[in-house]
């Protein structure tokens, strides 16, 4: 079945503003040269000094993304126009599920700073890319959920939830929960902001029912 594109093709007028040939990208994409070389005429028509920086980008550009790092790209934008959406790591496919795990890697390098600005630009075509994941998503709803929880326990007047020796299924849920958080803390693996909030809301959530304050008063 063809698939048809407006012209011109984003992805592939970035890749030739970033000094790759139409034969390169024809190659990295799977796509004809001829198919390339038109989106690209009507991208340059548009853009009568497109050629210009195609030029000068090929004749002192820094190494750009890598061929592997350009086919993800290139499948990850296909994935966005045909779907609607990103990648997901439970995706039924290994394609996907490798191609959500690179996406992961390109928010982390956002981030951080480190991300090649050839990839950069090239995400940018996806509105929210660097955005949080799904799984992010629900991760943060569920530590809101169960620092809501432990406040209200605590402030009616309750011990801190076990996490062991307990017959209690939502008592033990919190308290794995608040287990792990202490774990968290500990080694420096928190968020600052939460750590603080914690402080805040509910003091003595590092040490438990082993400190003396453990136990809240009802008054």
């Amino acid at each position: 079945m063809t698939t048809h594109r407006t012209a011109p093709h984003p992805e592939w007028v970035l890749m030739y503003r970033k000094g790759l040939p139409s034969a390169k990208i024809s190659g990295l994409c799977g796509v004809p040269s001829s198919t390339v070389r038109f989106h690209l005429q009507k991208a340059t028509d548009q853009e009568p000094g497109l050629r210009e920086e195609h030029r000068r980008a090929m004749a002192g550009a820094k190494p750009g993304p890598s061929r592997a790092a350009l086919r993800n790209l290139s499948d990850l934008i296909a994935l966005h126009q045909a779907e609607e959406r990103l990648p997901a790591t439970s995706g039924a496919t290994a394609r996907e599920r490798t191609l959500a795990g690179w996406l992961a890697r390109c928010r982390r390098e956002a981030t951080a700073g480190t991300l090649s600005s050839g990839l950069r630009e090239g995400l940018s075509v996806i509105p929210g890319w660097d955005g949080p994941s799904a799984r992010e998503l629900r991760d943060e709803a569920r530590w809101r959920q169960r620092f809501q929880e432990l406040t209200q326990l605590r402030a009616g007047g309750g011990d801190w939830p076990r996490h062991q020796k307990t017959a209690d299924e939502q008592e033990r849920a919190l308290g794995l929960w608040l287990h792990g958080q202490r774990i968290s803390a500990r080694h420096g693996r928190m968020d600052p902001a939460k750590v603080k909030l914690l402080d805040s809301s509910v003091p003595g959530w590092r040490e438990g029912r082993g400190h003396r304050g453990g136990q809240r008063s009802n008054h």
